[in-house]
Formats: C-alpha cells, sequence, structure tokens
C-alpha cells in the first residue's frame, strides 16, 4: 500500500530543500559560482518544494488535489526543460557559445524580466562550463533527473486520489 498523499508531498518538500541544500553546499563551501541557468534551476526547485509544502497543509479534496498535481507537473516540467537547455548548451562545440555576458543582477536592473528571462535562457559562456560531475552526470543533467522525479511524485501524491476512491468503491 501507497503512503497518504500528504506523506508523499512532505517527502517531495524535503527532497526540494535537499536538493536546494546541496545548491548552497556546492555554491559557499565548493566554491561552485551558479550560472543564470543554474538558477532558474533553482528558482524551480523551490518552487516545488513550496507547492509540495502547500499541498501538504492544505485540505485535501478532489479539486485541490488535481490543482496541486497539475502546479507540480508544471512547475517540475518548467524546471527540467530549463536542465535540458542547459545541457544542450553544455553540449555545443567550442566556439558556437556565446560569449560570457552581464550579471544577472545587472540584467534584472536594467532590462524588463521577460527580456531577461528570453536573455538567460539562450546561454552563455559560463552556462557552457562543466565544474562538477558526479557518475559522469554534470549538475544540469542531475537537476534535470531530480526533477522528472518530482514531477512523478507530485502526480502520484496529488493525482491518484480519484483512482484510489474507484479501487476502493468497487
Amino acid at each position: 500500500m501507497l503512503p497518504s498523499g500528504r506523506s508523499l508531498n512532505v517527502l517531495g518538500c524535503l527532497l526540494c530543500v535537499g536538493l536546494l541544500g546541496y545548491a548552497l553546499y556546492a555554491q559557499n563551501i565548493l566554491g561552485l559560482d551558479p550560472c543564470p541557468l543554474c538558477i532558474f534551476q533553482r528558482i524551480g526547485v523551490a518552487a516545488c518544494g513550496v507547492l509540495f509544502l502547500l499541498a501538504a497543509l492544505w485540505h485535501r479534496g478532489r479539486v485541490a488535489g488535481r490543482l496541486f498535481g497539475a502546479l507540480l507537473l508544471v512547475a517540475a516540467g518548467l524546471t527540467a526543460a530549463v536542465a535540458v537547455r542547459h545541457l544542450w548548451i553544455q553540449h555545443l562545440p567550442e566556439g558556437s557559445v556565446p560569449a560570457c555576458g552581464a550579471s544577472l543582477n545587472y540584467l534584472l536592473e536594467v532590462f524588463p524580466l521577460t527580456d531577461v528571462i528570453r536573455k538567460v535562457l539562450t546561454g552563455s559562456g559560463e552556462c557552457a562550463r562543466v565544474t562538477w560531475r558526479f557518475l559522469g552526470v554534470s549538475m544540469p543533467g542531475w537537476v534535470f533527473i531530480a526533477a522528472i522525479g518530482l514531477g512523478a511524485l507530485g502526480a502520484l501524491a496529488n493525482l491518484r486520489r480519484d483512482s484510489a476512491q474507484k479501487i476502493a468503491q468497487a
């Protein structure tokens, strides 16, 4: 028997906290400064964590479960998409990656948010550098795997309620 949706949502929140905790460890202890795409991936994981927490605290009903399940799938999907874009930039041949541009802070001060998002998603030299690997997979590769797992966990925790009720009634 599967754990309750609330337990799975708490697990999802704790996984997100762990991922963000490791990102901060990598930044502050290992000295790996995040590129703009890394920051967007962190925002996506944080959004998933907040959604998992809200889903765990919210009174569970059919509509709430569907809403949180859908929102978690969207947040995890967008995070995975940014990670895939980052992986693609990392695998471009040398010389085809745009040069490093202005910092994210500067871009946010000068340009509208939509322009900043467009500029960051095109990637630059700092996004192409691979400075960390575990089992041969770079950080955005692990974020992609984690985002897919978080999306599946969010769907399992919040969208299975109707199926379980139908099985119980049969």
